[in-house]
Formats: structure tokens, C-alpha cells, sequence
């Protein structure tokens, strides 16, 4: 009779297992087929019909792909959860606040880097109009990761692993991501990336947790990345816009402190600055009974929690 129950359990289990990966997978092609249908189908049709400027259609282009990303996941959680997308409604106030706490978060640190005399300004260029544009692309990257890894990954993977799996699941995988990023580095320089992008994803994963709002993590996540390329080093191993910045610097003091190539998230000082936050909003998360147990192979996909 036990082993009857046991072969029941491992087949529930294998079922929620396949409903998540079907989730998944739904949730994926129908955001990332969004974006394909707009930028190969829809912006071709308005380049030709309007022929605007290089510069508008580049704005174009990206508000589109924002959007056709979010009507996407926001048609997903409608029809096949069957539920409210909260996570997407607007909270001004809060993501001014994120946005502001995303600055500062790397900010401080990097002006204590600039202190230390780890890195150095070379040269005051003042703000370039073009910076506005880049804003504009580090947002909507910003917001497209989150949507992906904390609102569809994440999510989907509590409701079978429960919060704690799911975080750092999507973390991990949110690090591998970007091993591209320093393909030219030493085993040092992928090491250390994949540490503090795996503390990082867990720092948004953590506020997604604590906010469930895409827009509040967006923010954040915005926030950081654009306040480290106006410092002029380099961001996340890119170093594409480090003519834009209004400060010209360059790394001097040792690759530990500096982060090397890959910028200042991978500086020592950073990495145990975000250590202490993400234990600190995990620990938040857990008081305010934000924290989903492991559920696998008994939940809804219906009837779950956003």
C-alpha cells in the first residue's frame, strides 16, 4: 500500500513539474514572441509607412518592445492564470523611492572608490544630450529583466519551490546570463562576476518579494546600472557608453577593490554591500510572511499567488 501512495506522489510530482516547465515555456514564447511579431512585423510597417528620423525610430523601437513585452506577459497571466496582474500596476511614489535607492546603493560605494583613490577622473566632459537615449535603452533592458527573471521566472517556480529555491534558482541563472559579459577574462573575472550577479539577482529577487511590483524592481535596477555608467566606469563588463559619461576615469588601485573589468559590481566593497542588503530584505521578507513554503506537486497554476 505505501509503495502505491510513494508511485502516486512521484507522479503528482512529475505533473506539477511538467505544468511548471509548460508555464514557463508559455510565459517565455509569448513574451519574447511579442518583441520578435513588433521589431521583425510592426516597426518595418511604420518605418515604411511614416519614415521618421533615425533618432525617433530608435525611440520607437524601444517604447514598442517595452510594450509588446508587458501586454504580452499581461495577456499570459490573464488567460492562462487567470488572474489580475498586479504586479504591473503603477506605484509613482514608491518607484521614485526605488529608483532613488538604486542610485545611492551604488553611488556611495563608488564614490568611496573615488575616495580610496581606486579610481580616478581623468577629464569633466559635462552631459551629453545622447545620455537621454541611453537612459531610455538601460530602462527598458532593465525592465525586460526583471519581467523575465523575477515576474516569470521567479514566480512561476515559487508556486512549485517555494520562495528560498526560487530565488536563488533565478539567480543563478540570471548570473549565467551574463558570463558573455567577461568572456574575455580570467577565470578570476568569471568567478567574481558570477558572485556578485548572483548576490544582485538575489537583491531584486528579494525586492520583488517584498514589493511584488515590476515596476519598483525596474526602477531600482535602472537606477543602478545608470548611475554606474555616469561614474565612467565600466558597466557590467559593457564599456560601450564610457565616452558618453560625464566623467572620464580610469581604474588604478587593484582589481579586487576596482572590480576590474567588469565594473564596480564586482569591486569587493559593493559585493559585501549587497550581501548585507539582501540579508536584510530577506529577513524583512520573512517577518512580514512574504515567504511561500515548497508546495511541489500540490499547487494550482490557477490559483496562485502573483
Amino acid at each position: 500500500m505505501s509503495g502505491q501512495h510513494s508511485g502516486h506522489g512521484r507522479w503528482q510530482r512529475l505533473r506539477a513539474a511538467a505544468r511548471m516547465l509548460g508555464s514557463l515555456l508559455l510565459g517565455a514564447t509569448a513574451i519574447f514572441g511579442a518583441v520578435l511579431i513588433f521589431r521583425q512585423g510592426l516597426l518595418p510597417l511604420i518605418d515604411a509607412a511614416f519614415h521618421p528620423t533615425a533618432q525617433v525610430l530608435s525611440a520607437i523601437r524601444r517604447v514598442g518592445i517595452l510594450l509588446a513585452a508587458v501586454l504580452a506577459y499581461w495577456a499570459y497571466v490573464r488567460w492562462h492564470e487567470k488572474r489580475e496582474a498586479t504586479e504591473l500596476q503603477l506605484q509613482p511614489l514608491r518607484l521614485v523611492l526605488a529608483g532613488m535607492g538604486g542610485a545611492a546603493m551604488v553611488g556611495l560605494p563608488i564614490a568611496a572608490l573615488f575616495a580610496l583613490g581606486a579610481y580616478e577622473a581623468v577629464a569633466l566632459r559635462g552631459f551629453s544630450s545622447a545620455l537621454l537615449g541611453v537612459a531610455g535603452v538601460i530602462f527598458v533592458a532593465a525592465t525586460l529583466e526583471e519581467l523575465v527573471y523575477r515576474c516569470l521566472l521567479f514566480r512561476v517556480m515559487e508556486r512549485s519551490f517555494g520562495t528560498a529555491w526560487a530565488l536563488a534558482i533565478q539567480a543563478g541563472v540570471f548570473a549565467l546570463e551574463h558570463l558573455g559579459n567577461v568572456e574575455q577574462g580570467g577565470a578570476g573575472d568569471v568567478t567574481t562576476m558570477l558572485v556578485s550577479v548572483t548576490l544582485l539577482g538575489l537583491l531584486w529577487g528579494g525586492l520583488f518579494v517584498l514589493t511584488r511590483n515590476l515596476w519598483v524592481v525596474a526602477a531600482h535596477h535602472a537606477a543602478w546600472n545608470f548611475t554606474i555608467l555616469l561614474s565612467g566606469v565600466p558597466l557590467s563588463g559593457i564599456e560601450d557608453w564610457r565616452t558618453l559619461a560625464p566623467v572620464e576615469s580610469r581604474l588604478v588601485g587593484p582589481q579586487w577593490l576596482t572590480g576590474g573589468m567588469f565594473g564596480p559590481e564586482s569591486s569587493l566593497l559593493v559585493i559585501a554591500l549587497i550581501t548585507v542588503a539582501v540579508v536584510l530584505l530577506l529577513r524583512l521578507g520573512r517577518r512580514r510572511g512574504a515567504f511561500v513554503r515548497a508546495r511541489f506537486g500540490t499547487i494550482d497554476v490557477g490559483g496562485a499567488r502573483p
